[in-house]
């Protein structure tokens, strides 16, 4: 009974550490317009503080250029990108340690695949690193629950 004990904890053990380990987290609304999940991710940035560097089009951009690499297959019904940064949260993870800047800055993924353009997906990568030990890792999960919420929020999941 030990072993079958000890066998299932680990297996949970390694199950828990695979889904937490997931480099990209995603969310979605089905029935959507994604001007309208962009403009509800813009307004929860906005609404921290936080100002909008620059928003990539880049689901017009593969469009766009598919057809120079040989591919007429479209992907997206639209794609964007948008990027912006927290001085006091980067600050934190660089202190901690300076390689962490390559998490700055912070992008939030909308898209809608080309053939089902009414489900909209909010995505973004997680910062992970072990680099700078506790300080570090406590700094990007302040970074990871920042990126969680909007995402979350802008697909109307709290």
């Amino acid at each position: 009974m030990r072993k079958l004990t000890a066998t299932v904890f680990a297996a949970l053990c390694l199950a828990s550490v695979g889904v937490a380990a997931q480099p990209v987290v995603t969310y979605s609304k089905s029935g959507a317009r994604i001007d309208d999940v962009r403009d509800d991710l813009k307004t929860a940035i906005e609404a921290k503080g936080f100002v909008i560097d620059y928003e990539s089009h880049l689901g017009q951009m593969l469009e766009r250029t598919g057809k120079d690499v040989g591919s007429t297959k479209p992907l997206y019904a639209d794609a964007r990108v948008l990027q912006f940064c927290s001085a006091q949260l980067s600050r934190k993870m660089m202190e901690a340690h300076r390689d962490n800047v390559v998490f700055c800055p912070y992008s939030l993924v909308v898209y809608a695949a080309a053939e089902k353009p009414d489900q909209v997906f909010v995505a973004y990568r997680r910062p992970m690193g072990s680099r700078g030990g506790p300080a570090s890792r406590a700094a990007l999960n302040e970074v990871n629950a920042l990126l969680d919420g909007l995402a979350r929020e802008a697909v109307g999941r709290k």
